[in-house]
Parts: structure tokens; C-alpha cells; sequence
């Protein structure tokens, strides 16, 4: 099981790396208290979880209980094997004007200022920061920048293709276009089965419906050149950190067309290797 310690100063940049984490198939736990580390461990070892990488958000707001990091740490690396850290920093100038534009107290400012909180936190720091096994300064960084580090330094064996979840979903126009659709693709311009009475009440589940779609060179030509796209697009949305995307195709009533195509794109997108799954709307509707 790999164990990563996600901490540093605050206003840093933990809250989205720990989100890029989540993204990235590890079950996060925000504020841990330290002394809870090997307790917590030990549940998800001891149980038959699919949990295989932990991500732990610790930092100064657990007070107190920040004193025993350090000496929890080195009991958890004897019963547990390492655990990586990932310090976070950021110059004085930097989290200052984050915390202005957040308007936030510094969880270690008490009556005093913003500077005196970061002051009194990078002297809390000073030990682990060099225990650290990445340090990372994000005082000129865009919160893309740190997924980026994180998927190639922090974990580098990490699949994105894995982790994007790809959603295919099938409707009708007469009923909406689905409101969480990242693109849209209109089909109605292809071979209409509903004008043909043995086909009108059945759906492109059925493979009399199917292949009277799909026999056709406009839908020949369309799933070629639809499919290439695809597989153009699927990488880019990857890079640019994208967790969810949801392709909606569209029919008139969607249970025909958009039902038929739905199905191909699905097994297209599957054996392209990204995490998918299909659903059909407004299949049966109106049945």
C-alpha cells in the first residue's frame, strides 16, 4: 500500500492537491490527526478494501496534536514501510496576497497578523520540511502546474486513462439536452428506423434496429470520421486534467440513433483503455 503525506504552509496549494489526489484513485483524508495515522492505516489493511493508495492531509490546524508527528512518523515507517511526504511552501509575499483575496485568518495568527501566522508556521515546519521527499514551491504556480508535478513526480505510476471517467450517454431532443453533457453530438442527420413499423416500438439494443442504422454510408462514414475524433479529443481532455467528461449523442426521441451510436462510441472508448460507462436516457420513454 502506498502512503503519502500531503502537508506544508497554509494557503500553499494543499486543499487542490489533495483534490488531484482523489482524482488520481487515492482515498484522502483531510486534517488528520497525527496520532491517528497508524490507527487509521491499520483499518484499511485489516479489512477487504480495494483501497490500495492513501493520501493523508495533515497541517497546523490539529494543534496540539502537531507535537507528535514526528515521533508518530517514525513508528509508522517501522510497522508500515516509508511514507512519502509532500511539503508545499510558498514565499511570504505570495501567501499573504492569497490569504487578502480569500480574507481568511491564518489558522496560527491568534491576535496577531497574517505575517506573524506564517512566521510561527514555517518555524512549526522547520523538521519536517526536511523530511520531506518533495518540496514544492508553489508561489508562481497555477493549480494546473501542481496536478501536473503531482501525476508526473509525486506518482509516477499513474494511469490518467485510468482515472478520467468517460460517460457516454444516449437521448432524445424531444426530452432535453442532459445538463452535465460536456459535448453534445447530434445523429438525426442518419437512416431514421421509428418510419418503419417493425422497427418503430423496438430500440437500437435490438440488432434488427442496429444494423439497419449502421448499413448505411453516411453511418459508415460518420462513426469513421467520429471515432477518430475521439480519439484525438480523449488525450487532450486528459492533459489538461480533465476527471469526467460526459459525451452525449442525440436522436430525436433517443431510442433509435442515438441509442445505436451510443453503443459504438462505447466500445470504441473502451478499447481505447479509459475508464467507461454507458447509459441511455430516454430509451423508454413514451413505451
Amino acid at each position: 500500500m502506498k502512503f503519502v503525506i500531503i502537508t506544508g504552509m497554509s494557503g500553499a496549494g494543499k486543499s487542490q492537491a489533495i483534490k488531484t489526489f482523489e482524482d488520481m484513485g487515492y482515498f484522502c483524508v483531510d486534517n488528520m490527526p497525527p496520532l491517528l495515522l497508524s490507527k487509521f492505516t491499520e483499518l484499511c489493511m485489516g479489512h477487504d478494501t480495494e483501497i490500495t493508495k492513501v493520501a493523508f492531509g495533515i497541517d497546523s490546524r490539529t494543534g496540539v496534536l502537531f507535537s507528535e508527528l514526528d515521533k508518530v512518523l517514525s513508528e509508522f515507517e517501522a510497522s508500515h514501510g516509508n511514507c512519502e511526504i509532500l511539503f508545499l511552501e510558498a514565499s511570504d509575499e505570495a501567501l499573504v496576497k492569497r490569504y487578502k483575496e480569500t480574507r481568511r485568518k491564518h489558522p496560527l495568527s491568534g491576535e496577531g497578523s497574517v505575517t506573524d501566522g506564517i512566521a510561527a508556521e514555517r518555524k512549526l515546519f522547520a523538521s519536517l520540511r526536511k523530511k520531506a521527499a518533495y518540496v514544492v514551491d508553489t508561489s508562481d504556480m497555477k493549480p494546473r502546474q501542481l496536478q501536473e508535478y503531482i501525476k508526473n513526480v509525486v506518482d509516477t505510476e499513474y494511469n490518467a486513462k485510468k482515472y478520467m471517467s468517460v460517460e457516454i450517454v444516449s437521448f432524445g431532443f424531444k426530452y432535453g439536452i442532459p445538463l452535465d453533457a460536456d459535448s453534445v453530438f447530434d445523429v438525426r442527420f442518419l437512416p431514421n428506423p421509428f418510419y418503419i413499423s417493425e422497427m418503430k416500438t423496438k430500440t437500437g439494443l435490438d440488432d434488427v434496429v442496429a444494423e439497419y442504422v449502421k448499413n448505411s454510408p453516411v453511418t459508415d462514414e460518420f462513426l469513421e470520421k467520429f471515432k477518430d475524433m475521439i480519439t484525438f479529443l480523449l488525450p487532450n481532455y486528459v492533459d489538461e486534467g480533465k476527471a469526467n467528461l460526459v459525451l452525449a449523442v442525440g436522436c430525436t426521441g433517443g431510442k433509435h440513433r442515438s441509442v445505436t451510436i451510443a453503443n459504438e462510441l462505447y466500445k470504441h472508448v473502451l478499447n481505447l483503455g479509459y475508464n467507461t460507462f454507458i447509459s441511455h436516457r430516454d430509451i423508454n420513454k413514451d413505451r
